[in-house]
């Protein structure tokens, strides 16, 4: 064979490797994109993603249960940031607390009593401690509310979400009270007295009354 043969052979080969490299890098960057675009979506949430997964569906709540749709917006982005896909989350001191009501060592929790949990199994004592839905309710609310675990994470648990927030501190509610609201949805209590937060976050309230502005004026 020639040199010029060789040579001409060797820049075939060099150009068809150019070539394939650039298609791979092309598509890493395609799927990258799709990729990032979708965890962006399913996984981060925002505002876009809360009204998209639940905007349509609580405008009709919060008429049939007369309440503020922009709170229960709020609340929505506080609890699961406005996702779809949302994971359980696990209290382990509830989980304590739960046992120890079936290991009759307490006598109540939120007035749940030995005979609610007595034949639960340790999955089932789980679930009730863990947080479900996009409001995040605790499981062993299904007790209070006659429901099953599945309903507070399945297709209604928009609808027993709101209903438990109506029945638990909707009257706060419409009076205007969103600070006790808040405050209330995540600790059981309204603000104490001194106005000083008990949330996990001390920010929690303040983040909720900040959501409540943006979907009053785009929602």
């Amino acid at each position: 064979m020639s040199y010029n043969r060789k040579h001409k052979s060797k820049e075939n080969f060099t150009s068809k490797k150019l070539f394939w490299w650039v298609i791979g890098i092309v598509l890493f960057y395609f799927f990258l994109k799709v990729g990032c675009d979708f965890k962006t979506e399913s996984s981060v949430g925002g505002y876009k993603a809360a009204i998209d997964n639940y905007g349509r569906e609580i405008k009709i709540l919060a008429g049939q249960f007369d309440l503020p749709r922009d709170y229960l917006m709020a609340v929505i982005m506080l609890e699961s940031s406005g996702r779809k896909d949302i994971p359980p989350r696990f209290e382990q001191s509830v989980y304590n607390k739960l046992k120890s009501v079936q290991d009759r060592k307490l006598a109540t929790l939120e007035n749940i009593t030995y005979d609610d949990i007595k034949d639960a199994s340790d999955d089932a004592l789980r679930n009730l401690a863990s947080s479900w839905g996009p409001f995040q309710l605790m499981g062993y609310k299904c007790l209070h509310l006659d429901v099953k675990i599945k309903d507070l994470r399945g297709a209604n648990s928009l609808y027993w979400g709101v209903y438990w927030i109506d029945k638990t501190y909707g009257s706060y509610l419409r009076k205007g009270r969103f600070e006790d609201g808040f405050h209330i949805h995540n600790t059981g209590h309204p603000v104490p007295k001194n106005g000083k937060y008990k949330t996990y976050d001390k920010d929690y309230v303040k983040k909720g009354l900040e959501y409540m502005d943006y979907f009053k004026n785009n929602f």
